[in-house]
């Protein structure tokens, strides 16, 4: 037996994943109604979460004013990245984001590990943001109305509560939004995005009325070393652009709108980023950013002489993860639906409502155990296991586009990276390089998590793989059909 031939090398081809998905012919399991707009906002709403909003406390007292370059830096790596998301999800346009790709170039154990991969990257980080959410509905509360939620019920146990009650509420809300449609989840999540692409051009449009250009006079002191640390701590405020990929068999024309949407979203989020960076600097010494809990808000606050930009921000960051929760628990279950019809987890997963056209059981066993995280775990454990995910499946996302271009040259592509083969290999060595800078102790439980995961695959997956069966290892009926 050569090693090709081995259960865990075996490849889903191309042909069959566009055959299930109905990219083209127009069909497919799922209902094609997110148009380019909408799916570009789920990009930009994935992406735009809090980060911005406080990030600045901790890279610019790093940087200094040229965190501009670090945020740059930063946009470049994850740029690298997204392009090669783009040719993957123009050339294979389904559910499952970089699992799929992985199936599809380097087999089936690899995409199991992929897929528990980026079940940390959405379940968990759903988890995250649902806590955060949390945190800035007191505030709001607060700023409001002049009271907070009793920590009881808005406080994990460790933390001397008994449940994270908003965090669970969020979860439920966005569960009822996926289980009515993608496309109405698809237009909420877009009215969500422009009202905080709103709220940061406020902050920009009265910032510059703060400008002072002698705060960039010393704008480098710690040199490129310093730059570099501020990039990779700035990194994760980028993620989210990989969310476009995950809803490949609910959107129209897909081959067209895949590319161009994680490419509206990369350049949307870049220039929005690096405008609020440069105005903050103009607005305020960069002595004054370290320590800083709501950077922006006080910002505003100075220039403008009122408490009221506090409130607005706060706001702002609560419809902002409401919308991240919503696109991540999106993404989440249609990474599953992907790895159900394939055999790899319980067929549960794939089962689709008649009405709907989605995957509800899917869609609130998934909500049940992220509400389950989110009330019950504190946000800096979750927090913690969402990165060296996230940067695995984008690692394999670069290496899939080198593969599929040797094992199948031929194949359609709507975009293709430019610069080949330097573009993907340059994203490989910037994941990497910011993989070697994550705490030992992520590292170790993500080896553990990577361990669970092989064990299933082996336990469960290699048995009952359709591919598997398809191939004669047992009766069943043919790959394609469905």
């Amino acid at each position: 037996m050569s090693l090709s031939t081995l259960p865990i090398m075996r490849r889903k081809p191309v042909d069959a994943m566009q055959d299930e998905s109905g990219s083209e012919t127009g069909g497919g399991e799922l209902k094609r109604s997110i148009g380019l707009a909408q799916l570009s906002m789920f990009g930009i709403g994935a992406t735009i979460g809090t980060g911005i909003f406080f990030v600045l406390s901790q890279a610019v007292p790093v940087a200094g004013p040229a965190v501009i370059i670090s945020f740059i830096v930063a946009g470049v790596v994850a740029g690298l990245t997204a392009l090669c998301y783009a040719e993957l999800a123009g050339a294979v346009p389904v559910s499952g984001s970089s699992y799929s790709y992985a199936y599809a170039t380097m087999g089936e154990l690899v995409a199991v590990v992929v897929g528990a991969c980026l079940l940390l990257e959405y379940g968990v980080s759903a988890a995250a943001v649902a806590v955060g959410w949390s945190q800035y509905l007191n505030e709001l509360l607060n700023n409001l109305f002049g009271f907070k939620l009793p920590d009881a019920i808005s406080q994990a146990p460790e933390q001397g509560g008994v449940i994270n009650l908003p965090a669970v509420v969020l979860v439920g809300l966005c569960c009822l939004l996926l289980i009515r449609g993608a496309s109405e989840s698809a237009k909420t999540n877009a009215i969500m995005v422009a009202i905080k692409l709103g709220i940061l051009a406020m902050f920009i449009a009265i910032s510059v009325f703060g400008w002072h250009s002698d705060h960039f006079a010393h704008f480098a002191p710690f040199g490129f070393s310093g730059i570099m640390s501020a990039a990779g701590i700035i990194f994760f405020s980028y993620i989210g652009l990989d969310a476009v990929s995950t809803a490949g068999e609910e959107v129209k024309d897909p081959h067209r709108n895949m590319p161009l949407a994680i490419l509206i979203a990369l350049v949307t989020v870049t220039g929005v980023y690096v405008a609020v960076v440069a105005v903050a600097i103009g607005a305020q010494p960069t002595d004054k950013f370290e320590g800083q809990e709501a950077g922006l808000a006080q910002i505003l606050e100075d220039i403008t002489g009122s408490s009221w930009p506090a409130t607005v921000l706060a706001a702002g960051a609560v419809i902002s993860i409401f919308s991240v929760t919503l696109v991540v628990l999106f993404g989440q279950t249609r990474i599953l639906f992907a790895m159900s019809r394939d055999g790899l987890v319980p067929p549960i997963f794939h089962k689709i409502n008649e009405r709907t056209l989605t995957p509800v059981y899917n869609t609130l066993i998934v909500c049940g155990v992220v509400a389950l995280l989110a009330g019950l775990i504190p946000i800096n454990f979750l927090a913690e296991m969402t990165s060296v995910g996230t940067l695995v499946a984008f690692l394999v996302v670069s290496i899939g586009v080198i593969i599929l271009r040797r094992t199948n040259p031929t194949l359609k592509r709507s975009f293709k990276v430019p610069g080949y083969p330097v573009t993907p290999i340059l994203s490989i060595i910037g994941c990497a390089w910011i993989i070697k800078d994550l705490r030992l102790a992520t590292i170790y439980v993500f080896v553990v998590w990577v361990g669970v995961a092989i064990l299933w695959y082996f336990a469960y997956g290699m048995r009952h793989s359709r591919l598997g069966r398809a191939r004669g290892l047992d009766s069943a009926p043919d790959l394609t059909k469905h």
